[in-house]
């Protein structure tokens, strides 16, 4: 394996958290109190004209942007493990830092479970009070009716206390293994975690996908796509593969990582990035609306009309535009991923317009009286009108607490151990690592 870069230093200040990143830990501590606190006040006051209703979804976009993040981590962990790959080692810490995070989201998830108590869960998922959904569209109900040995309650907590042990699980696995090595050097432990990742990978995308028709799907639950949950997977590739840039390149303008990560590091992320949070992203995106479009069947149209009325068609335009053409022009050269500067910019747009797709797939309505018109025109005209209310402040206090408490539990982790893996066997192809 050959040695070390000789400009690499591989022990003390230089793979440590710089003591000024707890300055920025304490700051995400304020950020996510003022966000989630300030937040709920607007919900529970109806401030800024928010509904219930909006409030509960723009919660549930916020929850799933940190979860993203998290998943996407988890992702870029196994995998490399599950290639036995050797150039990310340099840079597997922060997103094995963000991964841990999955071992607490859960605690964001209870206010969902706590609506549930109250018996007023159905101001996110409809389907959660089939009586009021009979009442109100009674065409939707004969189409859930059918759907109520998955889509009840018992089933729902029983799936999500699934989806959060396994991550939790997997993120512990994987990170505590890591740590290990840190200490005793023990190659057995990289082909532990080789093995390991195979069996990781097919829980990681039956949880995801399963996760991802739970809570976004059912949304609209007449409604259904087969290819919602690998849609949903880029999403997590998008956020995580951004955020973890975004870690990398902060960490080494403080000072750490000096001579470890290099430009080199830079590019493969930013291919990564660039590969599943845009190119295939937009291809899963189009095969989803071509099929549907294609296949022209009533119970699926309905859900990209109710995205293409009022202020939502322009919306939809604008999302295409921000997750797709702007970023795979703009990150096409290499030399775009290898600058710091310009590779952090391009990750900070990516995580704006995941935010941009969450809201879009999780804030629209689609009309009860959808079944009603005979020609496009008709229901366009109606719904004319329809806004968006993206610039509702609430959206952003939500989705800033969020942030805040997932980079408060990132700096918390990476303040404890090493910015490497630092007796990990693949440390050595990592520090000589060059793109072709």
């Amino acid at each position: 394996m050959g040695h070390p870069s000789t400009h690499a230093d591989i022990s003390g200040k230089n793979i440590e958290l710089p003591a000024v990143a707890l300055n920025f830990r304490k700051l995400a501590i304020g950020l996510a109190v003022i966000g989630l606190g300030g937040g709920a006040a607007v919900g529970y006051t109806g401030a800024f004209g928010t509904t219930a209703h909006h409030f509960w979804h723009s919660y549930l976009i916020a929850f799933l942007f940190g979860l993203t993040m998290c998943l996407g981590g988890l992702f870029f962990v196994f995998v490399q493990h599950l290639v036995r790959a050797g150039w990310s080692v340099a840079v597997r810490r922060p997103a094995e830092a963000l991964a841990a995070n999955l071992r607490w989201i859960w605690i964001l998830f209870v206010p969902f479970a706590v609506l549930w108590f109250m018996g007023k869960a159905n101001v996110v998922w409809i389907w959660a009070d089939m009586e009021t959904l009979k009442a109100n569209n009674e065409a939707e109900w004969t189409i859930v009716v059918a759907k109520t040995g998955f889509l009840n309650p018992t089933f729902f907590w029983i799936r999500a206390l699934v989806y959060f042990a396994t991550w939790a699980i997997l993120a512990s696995f994987f990170f505590k293994n890591s740590i290990a090595q840190d200490e005793s050097g023990d190659r057995s432990l990289s082909s532990k975690m080789g093995k390991w990742a195979g069996p990781s990978a097919i829980l990681f995308g039956l949880t995801t996908s399963a996760a991802a028709f739970d809570w976004i799907m059912s949304l609209s639950p007449a409604w259904f796509s087969t290819m919602f949950g690998v849609y949903f997977f880029c999403g997590c590739a998008t956020a995580g593969f951004a955020t973890m840039i975004l870690i990398t390149v902060r960490l080494t303008h403080l000072g750490a990582l000096k001579g470890i990560v290099t430009r080199e590091h830079f590019q493969d992320m930013g291919k990564l990035m660039w590969a599943f949070g845009i190119v295939f992203w937009a291809y899963i995106a189009f095969s989803q609306y071509m099929l549907i479009w294609y296949a022209n069947i009533p119970e699926e149209t309905g859900w990209f009309l109710a995205r293409q009325v009022g202020e939502w068609g322009p919306f939809s335009f604008a999302l295409i535009a921000g997750h797709f053409v702007v970023p795979f022009l703009a990150l096409l050269s290499k030399w775009m991923k290898r600058a710091p500067l310009t590779l952090a910019i391009g990750a900070v747009w990516m995580l704006c317009f995941h935010y941009v797709d969450l809201y879009w797939l999780i804030m629209p309505e689609v009309p009860s009286d959808l079944g009603n018109f005979s020609k496009y025109a008709e229901m366009s005209a109606k719904y004319a009108d329809e806004a968006t209310h993206f610039t509702n402040p609430v959206n952003f206090l939500l989705v800033f607490g969020v942030v805040g408490a997932v980079a408060a539990g990132t700096l918390g982790t990476l303040s404890r151990v090493s910015l490497l893996p630092k007796k990990d066997p693949r440390l050595n192809e990592s520090l000589r690592f060059e793109n072709m």
